[in-house]
């Protein structure tokens, strides 16, 4: 992204000399001399968000869940989406066809298969990125989760689900940032799940007694809740390394929302190295998994329309600063207050130790 002066404006050009953004000549000025390089573009970035120039975005893993819902969302706002799909047979990818034939203006559907590797997913982007010359906000979204018990599972269970949900952001986001970087302003979306703030569940909360009440639909497991803290903190760090050359990252962590993970083929429970002494514990939590699909509280078309708001500085994003995490879900918000009280509640009754392990003065 270059500013280029003209005589009654600066124009903001993209690489390719294309211009993206004018800005008033006073706007400028104002940037220019009372504002950090990181300031600078921050706030070219939210004009930007708010110019009439249709906003690009890139999402994976749209045939269904979250990503169909957010495609309909994007398009909603009058911006343009390359939406991508592991395999371009699934079901869900029959309707994404079909709004690239009635809109092919603004719809693009490209395949991308996450687990593809780095080399193959660069080329999908790279291949998408010429579509419209440019890719303003990448969201990964494509996922799985394999629920199992973690001694069961072992760790093949592990790396299979890291290979999806972590691995797959990490070449999503390798393959993306150059083109983001090379233009000095994007975004990137990262889907998380409150299930890394309440990853014990199945295990031995399932036979302590629970209130009526009780939440029962985290039952991901540990493998999916696992995947889920290290994009966490993925994200968290690419957020430092990334903003001072004009990219946000916006980590979103919803709770449970009527998605179909849990009803995918893929969503079948561990049990093909059954221990007997977990046969009382995986019988409930495989029980209550079956029945989850379809009882979630959270409609997903809202959270992804919160989600746009949040990218594009609209509707209950108006006004607020740039929140960096966006937590879905009254689920979700009970979750991280608990896990945040029980580590705080830890500090304090183990200060003494805490405290005490320091080097003794010298």
């Amino acid at each position: 992204m270059v500013l280029v002066r003209t005589i009654y404006k600066f124009v903001i050009i993209n690489r390719s000399g294309d211009p993206i953004l004018h800005v008033s000549q006073s706007s400028a000025k104002h940037f220019l001399t009372s504002c950090s390089l990181e300031e600078t573009l921050s706030r070219l970035q939210r004009l930007r968000m708010a110019s009439s120039t249709p906003l690009i975005w890139l999402i994976t893993g749209t045939s269904s869940g979250f990503g169909n819902c957010l495609v309909g969302s994007v398009l909603a706002r009058g911006d343009r989406v390359i939406a991508t799909a592991r395999s371009l047979e699934s079901p869900g990818v029959d309707h994404l066809l079909q709004l690239q034939r009635d809109n092919p203006e603004n719809v693009c559907v490209r395949q991308l298969d996450v687990t593809a590797g780095a080399e193959a997913i660069g080329a999908v982007v790279a291949e998408a990125v010429g579509v419209w010359g440019r890719i303003d906000i990448v969201v990964s979204n494509a996922g799985a989760g394999y629920p199992g018990l973690i001694e069961e599972g072992g760790s093949a269970l592990l790396r299979k689900q890291f290979d999806v949900n972590f691995f797959g952001v990490m070449d999503t986001c390798a393959a993306t940032l150059p083109y983001l970087r090379a233009q000095k302003f994007g975004t990137i979306v990262i889907i998380g799940s409150r299930s890394a703030w309440k990853p014990e569940i199945p295990g031995t909360l399932y036979y302590l007694p629970q209130p009526q009440n009780a939440d029962h639909t985290t039952l991901h497991t540990g493998h999916y809740a696992a995947s889920k803290a290290a994009v966490h903190a993925l994200a968290e760090s690419l957020t430092a390394e990334v903003a001072p050359l004009g990219v946000r990252v916006l980590l979103v962590q919803p709770g449970a929302f009527r998605t179909s993970i849990a009803s995918q083929s893929s969503s079948v429970y561990h049990t093909s190295n059954p221990i007997p002494d977990y046969d009382a514990m995986r019988g409930v939590s495989e029980g209550r998994f079956k029945g989850l699909s379809g009882t979630e509280k959270g409609d997903p078309s809202k959270a992804m329309d919160a989600v746009v708001d949040v990218v594009r500085g609209e509707g209950h994003a108006q006004g607020r600063p740039w929140p960096g995490l966006l937590v879905l879900g009254q689920d979700a918000e009970n979750d991280v207050r608990g896990k945040c009280k029980r580590v705080l509640d830890h500090l304090d009754e183990w200060k003494d130790v805490v405290r005490g392990v320091g080097i003794d003065s010298e």
